[in-house]
């Protein structure tokens, strides 16, 4: 479910129109409902309520501050991976008992503030970051809480760009290694164990993998209870898929019903980290169409927004929906929509059917809200988009649109240049 829906040939956020939005804030831009992040939250939630899980949203799938605050509010904590991304979940006041903090790669300084803070804890991919991780707890005189993330060794059908579970990828511990460190963490004086960590991938439509996943972890806790070894919490990751085509995913309900028995048999604390579900649907991209050019081979819809501000189409060939802002009656044409950067790769959709839009008309890029804003970059010295969240006939400008200024603020020229 979401709330972009056409009211009398207008495409609508929520209560507030789209083509509204573009005139105060200009184009592209990036445009959130926050009934619709609070209705996938809830969703999760109602649904796990016999386990009652600590709902961590990935914030690597969006990270804007009033998306985080909605959420928040709503009960949410937070799966980060980034210094940034603690500040930023701190900085909303989230519950630092609701921060996990995950990645392959945590520095000192992340570590350390992260360990002050005082997180749920770690999840820890390995053994040289365990190591890691106990060193810097004793020099700050702390013990420091940590899951360990096993590589349970199933494949998703997903991505190969986003699995994540099985051993030909950098992420996890084997379940060889973890069992060793289980039995061997009293050495890490001032480390506690307190729970396992699983996550298999993104955009997985069925619930098989995780079944399979969890199957795994099952029967390696029963071989763990056996040998007296005791732990806390089972994070379950994310990875729940939604639309963005003809995909047929699992809802939050289905979802629970295929895994809560196996949750329930664990006995332990659960927690979750869906991103995508969430946010993914709660976002459009907005662009406007600067020209229709036609080589005599191929239409280009030729549009203001481009790989640097929505680079999923260019890096994963993702699909996402393409529609008219405003529905038309012009015939329908084939098109590739592009932007203006100067690549190949700089598409956001091919072989679309769309309206003969005219210069100006607005175009918007459905499911957007997962990975949208997120991973835009400068490229070609384009200034990031603003973003701006609704909540029923309100709008609001949450991250304004960057300025030139803004790009040249952290630059010098090297006197020996002058």
């Amino acid at each position: 479910m979401h709330d972009f829906k056409f009211k009398n040939k207008d495409l609508y956020c929520e209560n507030v129109k789209v083509s509204d939005v573009a005139k105060a804030v200009g184009t592209p831009f990036y445009l959130y409902s926050h009934n619709t992040l609070v209705d996938h939250l809830t969703k999760i939630q109602r649904a796990f309520a016999k386990v009652n899980p600590i709902v961590c949203f990935a914030m690597k799938s969006n990270g804007n501050l009033s998306v985080l605050k909605t959420l928040a509010n709503y009960g949410a904590g937070f799966d980060i991976v980034s210094m940034g991304e603690l500040k930023k979940a701190l900085l909303i006041g989230a519950d630092p008992k609701k921060i996990v903090f995950a990645s392959v790669g945590k520095t000192e300084d992340e570590i350390a503030i992260a360990l002050k803070a005082g997180i749920l804890f770690f999840n820890v991919e390995s053994v040289p970051e365990l190591e890691e991780i106990n060193r810097i707890a004793k020099k700050m005189g702390k013990v420091a809480p940590v899951a360990l993330r096993i590589n349970p060794d199933v494949a998703a059908a997903t991505h190969n760009f986003i699995t994540t579970g099985t051993l030909k990828n950098k992420f996890g511990i084997d379940l060889t290694s973890t069992r060793r460190l289980l039995k061997e963490q009293k050495k890490y004086k001032n480390i506690k164990i307190t729970g396992l960590h699983i996550h298999i991938g993104s955009q997985i439509v069925t619930a098989k993998p995780f079944i399979n996943a969890i199957k795994k972890v099952i029967e390696f806790l029963e071989s763990l209870r056996s040998e007296g070894i005791r732990i806390e919490y089972l994070d379950i990751g994310g990875g729940m898929g939604i639309i963005y085509k003809d995909e047929n995913p699992q809802t939050a309900q289905n979802y629970s019903d295929a895994i809560l028995p196996y949750l329930e048999k664990t006995g332990l604390k659960i927690v979750m980290e869906p991103g995508r579900f969430i946010v993914g649907n709660a976002g459009i991209f907005v662009t406007k169409v600067l020209y229709l050019k036609d080589n005599g081979f191929k239409k280009f819809l030729i549009v203001d927004g481009g790989m640097n501000d929505l680079i999923r189409p260019s890096l994963y060939d993702a699909y996402h929906e393409i529609v008219a802002v405003k529905a038309s009656k012009a015939k329908i044409i084939k098109v590739d929509v592009v932007g203006p950067i100067c690549e190949s790769g700089d598409f956001l959709g091919k072989a679309r059917e769309l309206p003969a839009l005219k210069k100006n008309d607005l175009l918007a890029v459905l499911s957007a809200g997962a990975y949208g804003f997120v991973m835009s970059s400068n490229y070609n010295v384009r200034c990031r988009v603003p973003e701006v969240l609704v909540k029923g006939k309100e709008f609001a400008v949450t991250k304004k649109r960057e300025t030139y200024d803004d790009l040249l603020r952290n630059e010098t020229i090297p006197t020996f240049l002058k």
